[in-house]
């Protein structure tokens, strides 16, 4: 099992920054490729970025592309999401995930936070 705990939702200004922190804790954070998704009210969740187990490769939303950034720490078992030039519609409930299986090529959630609220007020 992987436990993953969201931190550092809030309310933020269209054009401010926030970023968001996932811990993890459990199995090998290092070995998991992590992933951020977002579920605005009366959507589905949709995926914003992910960044493979070597922290080598970052994939990003087109929506999101330029605008947030996603890393890791590794040695403080932590995933974040920069986010800038926030926008109204980045309103949503923020979820981090871990893969399914450790070291794989693909990635397949299988570990869930419960979620971080962020709020862009226009």
């Amino acid at each position: 099992q992987v436990q993953l705990v969201e931190s550092g939702g809030g309310l933020v200004q269209a054009g401010g920054s926030l970023r968001l922190s996932c811990a993890a804790s459990g199995r090998t954070f290092s070995s998991y490729t992590m992933g951020w998704f977002r579920q605005a009210p009366g959507k589905e969740r949709e995926f914003v970025a992910t960044i493979r187990w070597s922290g080598t490769g970052k994939y990003y939303a087109d929506s999101v592309k330029g605008r947030f950034t996603i890393s890791r720490d590794n040695a403080k078992n932590t995933l974040y999401l920069q986010m800038d030039s926030l926008k109204p519609e980045d309103t949503a409930d923020y979820y981090c995930a871990a893969d399914s299986t450790p070291r794989s090529r693909g990635f397949t959630p299988g570990f869930w936070g419960q979620g971080t609220q962020v709020t862009v007020s226009s």
